[in-house]
């Protein structure tokens, strides 16, 4: 019997295709149809609240468009004119919200990224939800500056699309220690900026306790500074996603890291809210 699906159990397996599964998302708030460009579970980064098994380092490999075009049709038909929603989906969420460029690593590594965008807007209007549905790419934001990316980013536009921006910390020690990454805090700036121009795009921030401690002071003004300058120079941002920890990481890190208290995330969100930006809340 197939299992209802819910906001802790994002499994990518969880229809049976190779790049299309769907997950109830907080930040959605309905059902989110999952592309998964990096089946092999390879990514630029490693977030230790990952919660992709036998994350590897590396890009999306070849991708299969032919298969991906037959299974992302074969599941709008059974969700839009199906009973998946009756069976699979809990009745406060039946609710088709978007199509997401996630997966098991960073989506604008495929060399295919700008084909694969042409070909979900093919299939979006042939199901009419151009406009009616967000297009959703959930990224690190590390290949921005990329030709190809950009171009993507700009269909995306013209598709209604959104992008949700990585942006976990905006200092370079707390890239290091929570995204493995030695990307610098300007690159991210001027690669979120550049995101920001050319489709409209949401910070997505996740914040939890690293053994047994909240983030520090210098961490939060950090990244108030960051929202400022951005607000300053006139940058486009739609607005903050923060969230907390749902799922448990599958990285060496999991058993260090723990939720934080309401409290904690309600004050943030106020003191991001202050900077003149929106703010999602998703505890």
């Amino acid at each position: 019997m197939s299992k209802v699906l819910n906001i802790y159990d994002h499994d990518r397996d969880s229809a049976g295709m190779a790049y299309v599964y769907p997950v109830i998302s907080r930040r959605a708030g309905g059902v989110s149809v999952g592309i998964n460009l990096n089946t092999n579970s390879a990514c630029n980064w490693r977030c230790i609240y990952c919660q992709v098994p036998d994350l590897k380092r590396g890009g999306a490999p070849e991708l299969d468009l032919i298969k991906l075009a037959g299974e992302l049709r074969s599941f709008l038909r059974e969700l839009l004119q199906g009973d998946f929603m009756q069976r699979r989906v809990p009745a406060e969420a039946q609710r088709l919200n978007d199509i997401a460029l996630s997966g098991n690593g960073e989506p604008t590594s495929a060399r295919e990224f700008v084909q694969v965008v042409d070909l979900i807007g093919e299939i979006m209007a042939e199901f009419d939800l151009i406009r009616k549905i967000k297009l959703v790419l959930i990224t690190n934001g590390s290949l921005i500056q990329r030709a190809k990316v950009q171009e993507g980013l700009r269909k995306m536009a013209g598709l209604g699309g959104e992008v949700w921006f990585k942006l976990d910390s905006a200092t370079a020690n707390g890239m290091r220690r929570i995204n493995s990454t030695r990307q610098t805090v300007e690159k991210m700036h001027g690669n979120l900026r550049t995101a920001a121009l050319l489709c409209p795009t949401w910070l997505q921030t996740c914040v939890f306790e690293l053994d047994g401690q909240p983030p520090a002071h210098v961490e939060r003004e950090a990244y108030l500074k960051f929202i400022g300058r951005l607000r300053t120079e006139g940058v486009p941002l739609h607005g903050v996603l923060l969230y907390g920890l749902a799922r448990t990481s599958m990285q060496p890190e999991a058993g260090r890291l723990s939720a934080l208290p309401q409290e904690w995330m309600l004050n943030f969100a106020a003191e991001i809210e202050k900077q003149g930006v929106a703010v999602k809340l998703s505890c």
